[in-house]
């Protein structure tokens, strides 16, 4: 369904349940709640919906977390995917990082066969 499509079948046929802390919006159908979607916020990313509105998309709670969910203090904060991303992870030495790998110490033997 092209975006036209989606925003039309949204408004003719969508209740809002809520909004995530990146600005996705979650809907249900008015009638029997049978279908759930999200519109994101900018670029579709299916990485930028946190664990407990992906919980509810796929039927996991039927409760939609409108009031968020006790995080446990030892919990990272949510993030999207960033590979591809300027700010995508890059180890010491990765080439995309432009840096050099360090060199071999010396202590690697490969084995021989008999």
């Amino acid at each position: 369904m092209s975006l036209f499509g989606t925003k039309l079948f949204t408004w003719w046929s969508g209740e809002l349940v809520g909004k995530d802390g990146f600005g996705n919006r979650y809907f249900r159908t008015k009638s029997g709640h049978a279908k759930r979607w999200v519109i994101y916020k900018g670029q579709p990313e299916a990485s930028k919906v946190p664990p407990e509105w992906h919980a509810w998309l796929h039927y996991t709670t039927d409760e939609a977390p409108i009031h968020g969910v006790e995080h446990k203090p030892w919990e990272k904060e949510h993030l999207p995917n960033l590979s591809g991303t300027p700010y995508a992870y890059r180890p010491q030495g990765s080439v995309a990082r432009g840096g050099q790998r360090a060199a071999a110490t010396g202590d690697y033997q490969a084995w021989q066969p008999e």
